[in-house]
């Protein structure tokens, strides 16, 4: 019983091997008979079953003639001739006699529900002697059956050879060769998209980063809330817009806030951004900005500037050249216009003009702060130049009365000064002791309706003091609500940036 069992798997395994070497020669060599050959060929001796083919059904060698193999059915819609058994091996001891070219088309033309018809008249032909059943093949399975004509030239592979894909294995060769035989298979064409876009989607998204302050940071946690929405204004504030933009802060009020604004707004963009923002006073007359910053070289003024103006603007003129006339404050990364300090040196609209455009060549991000003149010609120059309004207050009578006035004269100057109020951001910044809870009452509702935002900035000692203001001295709070500022106001400017005017 185990020299019959080893002898059934010995064949197996020479069965799937005489496939292999078969399906590698994609032109079989047909034995043609002998003209001068006298009589019919012997025909071929049938192998009895033995007792282990009930037991290894694929073994296709002790299967009889006359019963069909389970795994030989003919696919549907494809002709499958019965003569059409190949060598499996060069040194296979039986011939096949080959048909005339004739009998090899009608032959091909036949469909599956007539191959016993063709099988009975192949065996009726005198000049062949079939040697199986049409439905006995060596192996089964659909690698030994051609499609269409039948019928192959020589030098050309058989139909659904390896030029076409790789064949089908039969059952006994699937069981050597589950995976298919190498090379047989055609590699299966995958559509790769080479567009930027698409291959950047495809990419993994950045791991976010720990959390930077607390208990958080010393366990390598994930930020908390708080942190993560300072994330999310930082990354907001250093937005890249694809031209210079221009900030204006005004209030016609004196006193409301407009220079400590102005420079916590730089100072915040500074820090954000990496620089790239200049902080102008451009009060037509005296400002006081060159009271508020720190004086890091020479005590230029924009007097000095425009003197200056036709060597700087050469095409050769550098930024070093500019920033001889700036204040550059370390704390906030940013540099400092001052306005004029003499009595006798006002600012008009052309002058505006030649240092915007300068400033607007070597500066990404211009914050603007104005004088208490509305009708001057070099505050209205600045409002036609805005991209983005900031509008400083205080919760007291006089500094808010000043802001609606000057919204409804800017609410009557057109189309553009409207959208300009729209995207206002209001900065509410007290000082001790200026804070009236009624006015607020009153008035935050007025403000929210008309604006896009309300920031409230927490009163600050050190802005308080009037002195000049150093980014790093101010309150965690204080530069938090400067941060939510600049993320207000960038946002602004994309939205007025994206919609044409």
């Amino acid at each position: 019983m185990t020299d019959s069992h080893n002898s059934g798997q010995h064949k197996d395994r020479e069965a799937a091997a005489a496939e292999v070497r078969r399906m590698w020669q994609p032109t079989p060599s047909w034995t043609q008979p002998d003209p001068n050959r006298e009589g019919d060929p012997e025909p071929a001796t049938e192998e009895k079953p033995d007792a282990l083919s009930a037991d290894y059904p694929v073994d296709s060698w002790s299967r009889p003639a006359d019963q069909p193999a389970p795994w030989t059915q003919p696919e549907p819609q494809q002709s499958t001739p019965s003569w059409t058994q190949p060598v499996a091996e060069s040194a296979a001891s039986w011939t096949q006699p080959a048909a005339e070219p004739d009998e090899l088309e009608e032959a091909g033309d036949s469909t599956a529900d007539d191959q016993e018809t063709s099988g009975a008249a192949a065996q009726a032909d005198p000049g062949t002697t079939p040697t199986a059943g049409p439905s006995s093949p060596v192996f089964g399975g659909a690698s030994f059956h051609g499609s269409g004509s039948g019928y192959s030239a020589p030098g050309t592979p058989a139909a659904g050879g390896p030029a076409q894909g790789g064949q089908q294995l039969s059952p006994a060769a699937q069981h050597f060769f589950p995976q298919g035989i190498p090379g047989q298979q055609a590699p299966q064409q995958r559509e790769v998209s080479y567009r930027t876009d698409e291959l950047m989607q495809a990419l993994p998204l950045p791991r976010e980063a720990p959390a930077e302050r607390g208990v958080r940071s010393v366990l390598k946690l994930r930020p908390g809330s708080s942190e993560r929405s300072e994330r999310i204004a930082r990354a907001t504030a250093a937005t890249a817009f694809r031209r210079p933009v221009t900030i204006v802060v005004a209030n016609p009020k004196g006193g409301s806030g407009k220079t400590p604004t102005t420079l916590l707004l730089a100072g915040a963009l500074g820090l954000a951004r990496g620089g790239g923002v200049v902080a102008w006073d451009n009060n037509e007359l005296r400002g006081n900005m060159h009271l508020r910053t720190h004086d890091t070289n020479a005590r230029s003024t924009v007097t000095d500037m425009l003197q200056a103006m036709q060597m700087l603007t050469q095409p050769d003129a550098r930024l070093g050249d500019v920033a001889a006339y700036l204040r550059h404050q370390v704390a906030g990364q940013y540099d400092v216009l001052t306005s004029a300090t003499t009595t006798y040196a006002q600012i008009e609209a052309k002058d505006f003009d030649q240092i915007h455009r300068l400033l607007s060549r070597f500066y990404k991000v211009l914050v603007i702060d104005t004088g208490n003149n509305e009708g001057s010609s070099n505050w209205r120059e600045a409002m036609k130049a805005a991209d983005a309004l900031v509008i400083p207050i205080k919760w007291k009578s006089l500094s808010c009365a000043a802001a609606v006035q000057m919204l409804e004269e800017l609410d009557n100057q057109g189309p553009e000064a409207q959208r300009l109020i729209r995207r206002a951001v209001i900065a509410v910044s007290n000082g001790p002791g200026d804070v009236n809870k009624e006015v607020e009452k009153q008035l935050r509702p007025y403000f929210e309706s008309r604006a896009a935002a309300v920031i409230d900035i927490p009163t600050d000692m050190h802005i308080a003091a009037e002195g000049p203001l150093d980014h790093s001295a101010l309150q965690p709070a204080t530069r938090r609500a400067g941060l939510e500022l600049a993320a207000k106001v960038s946002e602004q400017i994309t939205i007025a940036l994206n919609v044409p005017r």
